[in-house]
């Protein structure tokens, strides 16, 4: 998966709680196990209105939020049931940092596994965030992962936590797949090793 090291992007302002992942993406797209092409569905119900136009006013389809890759959102995010497909449509879509004050743990877990960051920041810190995500188009944060800051575009800073192990494979990359592959040598030992001591197996 792609390396998450320091994204600097448009933050979008989300301030609804407890969006759920069939809010994410509406379980009539759950029809693929593909990862691409559901961007295009994420919020569906919200970015859509009856007739199937989009609805104007809606945040990711201001002007100035289409491109956003940043995600500042209210309590409980990616509540409901556990669809990795949630994670896939917010990285197709092009977010690939989500801001709240807490997330369901599946949804957590799978943002990892996909090369999205998850921020957990306190209510205070959150209202920070949503009123800087509020500017349009000159709503622009950076987040550093490797120093776990949050950059304002007033220059102001708030530090986040994350697991030292998260943030390892999100600085390289890596997904459960890619973790495996880095001990390739050791399991072709393994396997040469096997093969010589047991030939019948």
């Amino acid at each position: 998966m792609e390396k998450f090291e320091t994204v600097t992007g448009v933050a979008a302002p989300l301030p609804i709680i407890n969006i759920d992942t069939d809010m994410i993406i509406p379980k009539q797209f759950l029809k693929t196990i593909k990862r691409t092409g559901l961007g295009t569905a994420l919020f569906h119900e919200m970015r859509t209105n009856e007739d199937g136009l989009e609805n104007p006013d809606f945040v990711l389809n201001k002007p100035a939020y289409r491109n956003a890759q940043i995600l500042v959102a209210g309590d409980n995010f990616g509540c409901g049931s556990s669809r990795e497909h949630a994670p896939w449509a917010l990285l197709d879509f092009g977010i690939r940092c989500v801001i709240a004050t807490s997330f369901a743990d599946i949804f957590y877990n799978n943002c990892f596994k996909n090369g999205i960051l998850p921020i957990q920041v306190t209510e205070a810190e959150l209202d920070k965030l949503m009123d800087d995500a509020s500017r349009g188009a000159n709503s622009t944060l950076t987040v550093d992962l490797a120093s776990q800051v949050i950059k304002g575009p007033d220059g102001g800073e708030i530090s986040f936590e994350i697991d030292p192990f998260r943030k390892h494979c999100l600085m390289n990359g890596l997904d459960d797949i890619g973790l495996t592959m880095e001990k390739a040598p050791s399991i072709d030992t393994y396997e040469s090793k096997t093969a010589d001591s047991r030939p019948w197996a």
